[in-house]
């Protein structure tokens, strides 16, 4: 399979996942003032009820797989800004990974952090992408943080699947803690369950 080919793939699902974000941000939005929309997104999260934390960690393991491949396959060179990402997101598909298969939902506390500012320089980078005049720091010259080396209906950048690979994963477990019949206990850690 040639590495555009994996490329084309991988920015379909980054946009189909991007897409189902955004519905269900606007779903949560709408369900504040409409009723029925209330509705929807109680059954919504009802449907991701138990599968937060598989589907986050399937997320997180097929962005690093994604994320190996190109630099071990393709022969990308990572830039810094794609090195704060995997740190960011290799942790990530691990502890979720123990998390999922302990049932361990407290593992929130320490995927959000790493998310979000994984998520954060995922933006950053993008957006130097599109704009390098907003560039600061010294990337180098030899692998430029400014060059998109995958580029796909032309706004599929590497830094935009992993920003939306970050947005998955805490949209996912935000679904999951948030739906109706979530226990009240979900988040405790699972040190105190033996102390009685």
């Amino acid at each position: 399979m040639s590495v555009n080919s994996v490329s084309t793939f991988l920015a379909i699902g980054a946009v189909l996942i991007a897409a189902g974000i955004t519905a269900l941000v606007l779903l949560r939005l709408l369900a504040l003032w409409i009723p029925k929309m209330r509705d929807l997104l109680e059954r919504t999260q009802q449907g991701f009820a138990g599968y937060g934390l598989w589907l986050a960690w399937l997320m997180a393991l097929v962005a690093t797989l994604g994320s190996l491949y190109y630099s071990q396959i393709a022969h990308f060179i990572p830039c810094e800004y794609c090195w704060y990402q995997r740190i960011a997101m290799y942790p990530l598909a691990v502890i979720l990974g123990i998390a999922a298969f302990r049932g361990d939902a407290a593992i929130r506390r320490y995927v959000y952090p790493l998310a979000i500012t994984g998520g954060i320089v995922s933006v950053y980078h993008y957006l130097i992408q599109q704009m390098p005049d907003l560039a600061a720091g010294t990337c180098s010259t030899a692998t430029p943080c400014t060059a998109a080396l995958v580029w796909k209906f032309d706004f599929v950048s590497i830094p935009f699947m992993a920003l939306v690979s970050f947005a998955a994963i805490i949209t996912l477990l935000t679904l999951d803690r948030d739906h109706p019949g979530a226990s009240a206990n979900q988040d405790v850690d699972t040190r105190t369950e033996g102390a009685a």
